[in-house]
């Protein structure tokens, strides 16, 4: 079974590290991904650029509709993902705690599922 692991953080909190401090950060979730490698557990993993690079894109009425990053009205901001293979939603939550990330921020742990349900 499919699960992901969105890491959710504050909008400002990259802005408000060293660099070092971000590419330490960084590191260790690059180990962290390394690990869920080993263990066959990970599919795949990515780290997003800032909320500031980001275009929203709406169609309403088949009208075509961008909007601009930063959101003002966003408090927080999906940071990265690790897609994982695990047999339990447990097993998931177990990861996400072992995730570095969980230490600076929110790891929400999502099933992969249609739509509908």
């Amino acid at each position: 079974m499919s699960y992901l692991l969105l890491i959710v953080e504050p909008t400002d909190q990259r802005s408000q590290r060293s660099p070092e401090a971000g590419r330490e950060a960084y590191d260790s979730m690059v180990r962290f991904a390394e690990d869920l490698t080993q263990r066959g557990l990970l599919v795949s993993a990515q780290s997003l650029a800032s909320t500031d690079e980001a275009v929203r894109v709406e169609v309403r009425n088949s009208e075509r509709r961008l909007i601009d990053g930063p959101f003002a009205e966003a408090k927080e901001m999906v940071g990265g993902f690790f897609l994982l293979n695990c047999d339990r939603e447990e097993d998931a939550i177990a990861i996400a705690a072992e995730c570095p990330a969980a230490q600076w921020c929110t790891v929400e742990v999502r099933r992969l599922a249609p739509c509908f349900e």
